[in-house]
């Protein structure tokens, strides 16, 4: 179904973006996971999207808030895999705070990854897709993004601006054949979570479905998004039913 277009998956190590990574794989896309730190968790999920699916994957190590590094990272996965079609923007940090007590770099460092992250990311692949005439944007927002949570002011604002950056990208590449949507996950069970969502039965119940998410569960919704060729400027929240 993807075959013959490379999929850049930044976050791409662990969790939600190693999922998407997975997922596209087996549908037949080749993977670029961009990674921040860790180098065996990264080639892991290659070696995994190489042996179970026969794709070709590779890891590049990107801090994704540097302009001029996202510049030569998409130039290198161009080079080294062929027709980047797909973007994935799933790099993502918390520093949580009160918003009377949080720190300008926690603010800074916040939106600097999760927003300005995609827009590099964007900005460096777009001239890709409109000479190759396709491509899928995902970006990966969250309900804190649409509803806002306490403690979170930086990340709440850094997701919301990933929502406008999706409609903004979606309208200008519309002409041109390039779908933008975003997905936004509520509450999804991995390392960055885990401490807040384990055996928390408050958050349990407030979500309608009663349970946690999984990194599957947005994988799936990624899939989606990255496969239909009439939607553009889409929000789809992964949060069973939490920020209805």
């Amino acid at each position: 179904m993807l075959k013959g277009h490379t999929a850049i998956v930044t976050g791409g190590s662990r969790g939600i973006g190693a999922a998407i990574a997975v997922k596209l794989a087996s549908m037949g896309a080749d993977i670029a996971v961009v990674y921040a730190g860790n180098e065996n968790l990264a080639q892991d999920v290659c070696d995994k999207c190489i042996s179970e699916y026969g794709v070709n994957a590779k890891a590049y190590k990107c801090n994704v808030a540097e302009y001029d590094s996202v510049k030569e990272t998409v130039a290198a996965i161009k080079n080294d895999l062929g027709n980047v079609g797909i973007l994935i923007n799933n790099a993502g940090i918390t520093r949580d705070g009160l918003i009377a007590m949080m720190k300008e770099p926690d603010f800074d460092a916040v939106i600097d990854t999760n927003l300005k992250g995609a827009f590099n990311f964007i900005r460096h692949t777009s001239s890709l897709f409109i000479r190759g005439k396709y491509g899928r944007i995902v970006n990966i927002s969250s309900v804190s993004g649409m509803i806002g949570n306490p403690g979170q002011a930086n990340y709440s604002a850094s997701k919301a601006g990933v929502i406008g950056l999706t409609k903004a990208v979606a309208r200008e590449l519309a002409p041109k054949g390039i779908t933008c949507n975003a997905v936004a996950p509520g509450f999804i069970g991995t390392d960055m979570t885990r401490e807040i969502t384990e055996g928390n039965e408050a958050i349990v119940s407030a979500i309608p479905l009663g349970r946690v998410g999984t990194p599957e569960d947005v994988a799936n919704a990624v899939a989606f998004l990255v496969t239909a060729d009439y939607i553009t400027g889409e929000i789809i929240r992964v949060d069973g039913g939490m920020a209805i």
